[in-house]
Parts: structure tokens; sequence; C-alpha cells
């Protein structure tokens, strides 16, 4: 592992917000950059993010930093409102790149891209891989440690990419990380504590 992110004694503290129930969750679309359908926060994306903003309050927040796509700019934005942080919009956050499949059925793109242990290293044309996407957040998280220090940061980004970095940083093999989204993955509206292990 890359040794800044070996560090258990960072001075800053790393919370994970996915972003709300969109259209995308709702239509089941495959949505990446650039976004060719509208996935706004649905009404209960909405509530989510209410309450998720409510809880975050309390952990002081310094910074957010946030995929540009619209989901998670509706999410980080009614965030900063409630809690009066500055965001940070960084296309290194941006939800998996599906290439030739964005904007279509998702079932079309899983269905091409084939199990979830194959998509770590296999592309959707003109798209990424799970380990494309891995290295670009983990390069986020290296950028975000060097030049701040003692801060409460929250990230706002889309399943794919956050869940491949909590896996990251726990020091996940490829199977563990399939295991894990299987299992545990973080859900619409729900924010985490990550650690440097």
């Amino acid at each position: 592992k890359d040794d800044l992110l070996k560090q258990k004694h960072s001075t800053n503290k790393y919370y994970i917000l996915r972003h709300g129930h969109s259209l995308r969750n709702e239509k089941k679309i495959a949505s990446c950059w650039p976004e060719k359908i509208r996935c706004p926060l649905t009404k209960k994306g909405e509530k989510e993010i209410k309450k998720a903003a409510q809880e975050l309050k309390k952990k002081k927040i310094d910074l957010i930093f946030s995929s540009d796509l619209l989901r998670t700019k509706q999410t980080a934005q009614m965030v900063a409102k409630e809690i009066g942080a500055k965001v940070i919009f960084d296309k290194r956050l941006r939800e998996i790149d599906v290439g030739a499949f964005n904007g279509r059925p998702l079932k079309f793109a899983q269905k091409a891209w084939g199990e979830p242990w194959e998509r770590f290293e296999k592309r959707l044309p003109e798209g990424e891989s799970y380990s494309d996407v891995k290295k670009r957040i983990y390069a986020f998280l290296k950028d975000v440690n060097v030049k701040h220090k003692v801060k409460n940061i929250l990230i706002v980004s889309h399943e794919c990419p956050i869940s491949l970095l909590e896996c990251a940083l726990k020091g996940f093999s490829s199977q563990e990380i399939v295991r894990y989204r299987g299992e545990d993955a973080i859900e619409t509206g729900e924010w985490r504590k990550i650690e440097f292990s």
C-alpha cells in the first residue's frame, strides 16, 4: 500500500457520504459523466440527506469534497447549507465511467461487464475498470491528505468509488471487496467514518 495511506496518525478525520436516492436509482440507469440523463435527487433522497446533514452537523465538518454529478452536487449543497462548510467539486470523485453504456439501462452494462470480480481489470467500451476507479480516488485522498491538516473532511460520492476507497483503506483483496459490497455496501444517504490502517 501507499506509504501515505498507511499512516495511522493522519491529522485529518474523514467521513464518506453516498448521495441521496436519485432518479438513477429509481430508474436503474447507468449514469456517469457526461450526464446524458438528468438524475436529480428524489423526494426520498432529499429526506435521506436532510437526516444525514443533521447527524453530520455534530461532526464539525470543515470541508466538503464532492463529485460534480447532479445527484452528488445536490447532496453536497444540501449538507453545506445545513452545516456551513465549503464545497469543493473534484472530478476524481465521479461515478465509475461506464463508457458506451452511459445513459442506458443498468442491466445492459452489468451483462456486458460480466461477474463483479472480472470488473477489476475489465473495462466496458470507452469506460473504466474498478482498478481505474480505485487508483483515481486513492490519488484524490493522497492529495487532500497532503494539502490539509487537522480538518474534519466529508467526501460526497457514489457507491462504487467510496466503497472501493473504504475497502482499499481496509487492505481488502478483490474477492473481499466483492463480498463487502454485496453485504455491507453503503446505502443512499448513508455516511460513515473511514480510518487509515
